[in-house]
């Protein structure tokens, strides 16, 4: 994909649905980062995703995710630990790999999905517990995180057909 076409697509204008009177505040319990009793998690990575976290953590990435088949844009899904089910990144209640977490883990507990009538709409798990504390999220909120998926993809995608 020429450049001219990547800064096209990034400052295009995209109409999505958002939830208007949301309030959030990580209250960094770490629900997110691994197994509950009612969901079982999948912390998709994109093929660059998983090689910086390789890089940076001097590791092959088969050490810390399973390559994905039919999941695109998702090449890897990171594993979980056996005996409390959580990201092998999440230790003592914190994410060794912040800086360079997962897309999936910035948005949480919100995700992006596409509507029946092909509208971008952000979502939102209730079983987070900091959904409804904190400030109330506005529409600059969800347009930094849709930028950032945009920009996510269009990376993925350039990287992936040898650009």
């Amino acid at each position: 994909m020429p450049v001219c076409q990547i800064v096209d697509l990034l400052r295009r204008k995209v109409n999505f649905d958002y939830p208007s009177t949301v309030r959030f505040r990580c209250l960094k319990c770490g629900i997110c980062c691994g197994d509950t009793e009612e969901k079982k998690r999948h912390i998709l990575l994109f093929r660059k995703e998983a090689e910086q976290i390789a890089k940076a953590t001097l590791q092959p990435i088969h050490m810390f995710a399973f390559e994905l088949k039919d999941k695109a844009p998702y090449s890897y899904e990171i594993k979980r630990r056996v005996n409390d089910k959580k990201c092998v990144f999440f230790e003592t209640n914190h994410c060794t790999i912040y800086s360079l977490r997962p897309l999936i883990c910035r948005f949480y507990p919100f995700e992006l999905k596409m509507s029946i009538s092909q509208k971008y709409m952000f979502l939102f798990t209730k079983e987070c517990p900091g959904i409804n504390k904190g400030r109330m999220l506005g529409k600059g909120h969800f347009r930094k995180m849709f930028r950032l998926a945009r920009a996510k993809y269009i990376q993925t995608e350039y990287s992936h057909r040898g650009g």
